[in-house]
């Protein structure tokens, strides 16, 4: 905000003070004599305090600087005839849709709250999947077969795994570490990585390396780095996640049957 603005702003805070309308403590502030309503900058300060900032003088004198600045524009923009435009007209109501669905969510989970046994439920079925191990894994990725072949000749022959997928890997998410795809518990390799891929890996033990396995992203050759014993995280480190999750599940849910019955043509 330029030094000009700003000062501008606080004039008019001041004046707005001073101001019948302001004085009644009925409104966070009044531009042009249109009042801004408390509530909106309380909901505005406890937004900001969810995303870790403290609620102080400072957080909310600048949320009211903020809220006065909007007001004006909106003020500004109506009386343009900005707020007829088609665009602008569909964007209002896409927003009041989206602040529709964000308050139907809210009022699902507060209506349907989850008891302790689908959490402990959860996290038990959850500890069942993992499995007791995660693997490290490497890869290299090649377009073309005979490259691949090429790559595992040279591994047999005491090539490093890390070098060569550095210099011939085209999986750029991984190459730079050496083709590394990080550790990942046992119970999610199949879920975490494509079927062919998946299916080699399970067939390795520690250190091996894969014969070149073919997938829709081309040819690769897997390392199984290193094993170890998964440290499961306890129910109440997990809790808030699997609460969470298991919130997401059921509004789904309930989303999917709104739309079986919902006349859609």
């Amino acid at each position: 905000m330029s030094g000009t603005f700003r000062f501008a702003a606080l004039a008019l805070l001041g004046a707005m003070a001073a101001s019948p309308a302001y004085a009644d403590n009925k409104a966070a502030a009044v531009v042009n004599g249109v009042a801004i309503p408390k509530e909106r900058l309380e909901l505005r300060v406890k937004s900001a305090a969810a995303q870790g900032q403290q609620d102080t003088p400072d957080l909310r004198k600048a949320v009211r600087d903020d809220l006065i600045t909007i007001e004006l524009l909106s003020q500004e923009a109506v009386r343009k005839g900005l707020d007829k435009q088609p665009e602008a007209v569909q964007m209002l109501e896409l927003t009041r849709q989206q602040v529709l669905v964000g308050a139907f969510m809210q009022d699902y989970v507060k209506a349907h709250p989850l008891g302790e046994d689908a959490l402990t439920k959860a996290y038990d079925s959850l500890k069942n999947n993992v499995g007791n191990k995660e693997y490290n894994v490497r890869h290299i990725l090649v377009e073309k077969e005979a490259d691949a072949k090429s790559l595992a000749a040279k591994l047999k022959k005491g090539g490093k795994f890390d070098k060569l997928a550095e210099a011939n890997s085209k999986d750029a998410g991984s190459k730079e570490r050496g083709g590394e795809l990080g550790w990942v518990p046992v119970g999610n390799i199949p879920t975490t990585y494509v079927k062919p891929f998946a299916d080699a890996l399970m067939n390795l033990t520690k250190g091996q390396i894969s014969e070149p396995v073919q997938s829709q992203f081309g040819w690769h050759i897997i390392k199984l780095e290193d094993v170890r014993d998964l440290k499961m995280p306890t129910y109440e480190e997990l809790k808030p996640q699997l609460m969470q999750r298991l919130q997401q599940q059921a509004v789904q849910n309930a989303i999917a049957e709104l739309r079986a019955k919902a006349k859609v043509e």
